[in-house]
């Protein structure tokens, strides 16, 4: 007998509204993290180029400075 009432408790009108919402409470958390997700991966793109550069101008000067020393 509460087996049948529970089943008809879940199923009923009122709990598939619930369901419903919540369903959609999620979705909606879903969008606000993939947005903050896709804003780190842009900065992470932004902030590894720029780390490249650093690296290659840094490469550049110590090869001038080699080049001066072997000059020497």
């Amino acid at each position: 007998m509460f087996g049948t009432a529970g089943i008809k408790i879940l199923s009923s009108k009122d709990a598939k509204k619930f369901y419903t919402n919540c369903t959609a409470a999620v979705l909606r958390a879903k969008d606000c993290i993939m947005k903050t997700a896709t804003t780190v991966q842009e900065n992470f793109g932004d902030i590894y180029a720029g780390a490249k550069e650093i690296n290659r101008e840094r490469e550049m000067s110590e090869e001038t400075v080699e080049e001066v020393n072997i000059e020497l």
